[in-house]
């Protein structure tokens, strides 16, 4: 198998056919082995109806039906667990993607890159809602990873094979999955691509997905730094906060006590202070254990997401 395409789908029924038509065109045009899998991500209208359909009908069309909708980073592992390609392109299954550009991704591919990220350089999505929220958290994620690329979150996207398999997805990664795949030691590069607006149906994510975004990122780059010396992180705030500790408590004790003559509690902002910073340190520590934790547990135990029926295995 030398190419199988993943698409995460999300009651999608009006948009599915075509896309799977002009995707099939295209592969069929440059002449090579392909499978696509559409991963239909607990829908509840008419899409799993019409998936059932095609893959019927097409022994290289291959389904994953999710009991419940679990988002796109399950869908777009569960795909790459099921993918037998040696490349695989992600794209989304809404015709805001281009099947065409996809020769593109695969050429630079063979130039030795091990991903390709498309850039939709001139996106046709609303600008409140959707291009700024993306603007904010390409910025940040480029400068906190230093992977320098434009459109980290474009759903176009080609893979080397042992690339897509080495890349674990938890949460709501597949938006960092260029910067995960940086960190890990893999060439990334992107390559601008077409876009078009939504035909039907409305997009399933808004402005909030900036702040969610934003933790895992944070989560991200902390993982990446310290993922193996976490006490380097820690050891190193909790010198800061005992030396601090010391200071106040030698400022209290010998200047203000001894030389100054004052009461050793003069106002309740100090112990406020100190309350506030502790329990700060105590909330992160353990959101980051607690993260660690669910993590473990989906990796040693079961994935994030429950398969309910597959055609065409």
């Amino acid at each position: 198998m030398e190419l199988s395409v993943v698409i995460p789908v999300f009651n999608e029924e009006t948009d599915l056919e075509e896309t799977c038509r002009k995707l099939k065109s295209v592969l069929e045009k440059i002449k090579i082995t392909y499978e696509i899998i559409f991963i239909d991500d607990g829908s509840t209208d008419g899409t799993f109806s019409i998936l059932e359909k095609m893959g019927k009908s097409d022994k290289n069309v291959r389904i994953i039906k999710f009991r419940r909708n679990s988002g796109k980073t399950a869908a777009l592992s569960a795909g790459f667990e099921m993918a037998e390609g040696k490349i695989i392109v992600t794209m989304d299954g809404d015709m805001q993607n281009e099947p065409s550009d996809i020769p593109m991704l695969l050429k630079k591919i063979n130039e030795g890159y091990d991903v390709v990220s498309g850039w939709r350089k001139n996106r046709k999505d609303p600008f409140i809602s959707k291009k700024v929220p993306s603007i904010i958290s390409n910025w940040l994620a480029s400068k906190s990873t230093g992977l320098k690329i434009h459109d980290f979150n474009c759903p176009l996207k080609a893979y080397r094979r042992e690339c897509a398999k080495d890349i674990r997805l938890f949460g709501e990664m597949h938006r960092y999955i260029p910067a995960i795949a940086y960190m890990n030691g893999f060439r990334v590069t992107e390559l601008e691509v077409r876009h078009y607006p939504r035909k039907h149906g409305k997009s399933k994510y808004g402005f909030g997905r900036l702040v969610k975004g934003f933790l895992d990122l944070i989560y991200l780059v902390f993982w990446s730094s310290y993922s193996t010396r976490p006490f380097h992180f820690f050891g190193l705030i909790s010198l800061i906060e005992i030396f601090l500790g010391f200071l106040i408590i030698f400022y209290k004790i010998i200047i203000e006590t001894f030389v100054l003559r004052m009461p050793f509690i003069t106002t309740p902002a100090a112990l406020l202070a100190m309350v506030l910073i502790i329990s700060g340190i105590q909330l992160f520590v353990f959101g980051f254990l607690m993260e660690v934790q669910i993590r473990t547990y989906y990796r040693d135990t079961k994935e994030a997401y429950k398969i309910e029926k597959v055609i065409n295995k």
